[in-house]
């Protein structure tokens, strides 16, 4: 099952996002293969989206993470956050991400 960027938006202000015990992922050159060992499905997600998840779970909060990958690709942080959040609702929707508000 591959994950694209969704229309949906998440509230990502604000919040951190982590990997929980029940996912494994692994990066590859052009994917990231991501198993939910709960449900048995394999998602894979392409380069792009990969590197987002690398950034949004390694950085301290979503709100850091869209300011680096707007710098990083070049475009507004509106534009950016659209599409961590869509990633966002997508990961959590698939139950391989989770969220908690910043302490």
């Amino acid at each position: 099952m591959t994950i694209g960027f969704s229309p949906t938006r998440t509230p990502i202000a604000g919040r951190r996002a982590r990997l929980p015990e029940h996912v494994v992922h692994r990066a590859f050159a052009h994917e990231t293969i991501l198993l939910n060992v709960r449900t048995g499905l394999y998602h894979g997600l392409n380069a792009t989206a990969g590197h987002m998840l690398e950034t949004m779970t390694a950085g301290p909060s979503l709100d850091a993470a869209v300011e680096q990958l707007a710098r990083e690709y070049g475009e507004s942080v509106d534009r950016i956050g659209q599409d961590v959040a869509g990633l966002v609702a997508d990961l959590v929707e698939r139950d391989l991400i989770e969220l908690s508000p910043i302490r």
